[in-house]
């Protein structure tokens, strides 16, 4: 069971892939399953110490081993922490879509990210006045860009906020097909 960050981290590497929080039709161990913290809501409110913990190493993992471990979406939505030589031999082969072959909105969201890095917020406000999308629309279309590998989180240790860059800017070794 995993208690710690440094346990998180190592079940991270070893198991390859984790999905963040569980889900029952993934074939990958959860990070929230196996972590053993309260669940118990706290008196003065708040979340619990589980939802505090994986929550936080769902960016402090990928921002203090860049090279190591990548955040992610799966098919179907799944967020996950993935071992980086997985992602490289495995995962990218097999799930990177162009751009061109997703829908408008999310084309057209990826033109924004394209030209300059985006925070989640402002780039959802943007694209629901200029490319007239409802949020529901915008999220998915997000979640489409990310599970196609054609945007990633940045892992700037100092970033409080997700913020969004071109994957193949982000790992380019990876988007060449290289494995170098």
């Amino acid at each position: 069971m995993v208690k710690t960050f440094e346990e998180a981290c190592e079940f991270v590497l070893e198991n390859k892939v984790v999905t963040v929080f569980g889900s029952k039709n993934s074939p990958f161990p959860s990070l929230w399953d196996i972590t053993a913290l309260s669940e118990e809501k706290p008196q003065e409110g708040g979340w619990c110490e589980k939802v505090v913990a994986v929550w936080a190493w769902k960016n402090e993992i990928p921002n203090t081993f860049p090279d190591e471990v990548f955040y992610g979406k799966l098919p179907g939505g799944d967020a996950v922490l993935m071992e980086m030589e997985y992602l490289r031999t495995v995962h990218y082969p097999k799930y990177y879509q162009s751009v061109d072959e997703l829908d408008p909105l999310s084309r057209g969201v990826f033109e924004y990210v394209r030209v300059e890095p985006w925070f989640t917020g402002d780039l959802r406000n943007v694209s629901m006045a200029e490319l007239g999308c409802t949020k529901s629309r915008f999220d998915t279309a997000l979640k489409k860009l990310q599970i196609s590998l054609n945007i990633a989180r940045s892992n700037d240790p100092s970033l409080t906020k997700d913020q969004w860059l071109v994957f193949s800017d982000l790992y380019p070794e990876i988007a060449a097909g290289s494995g170098d």
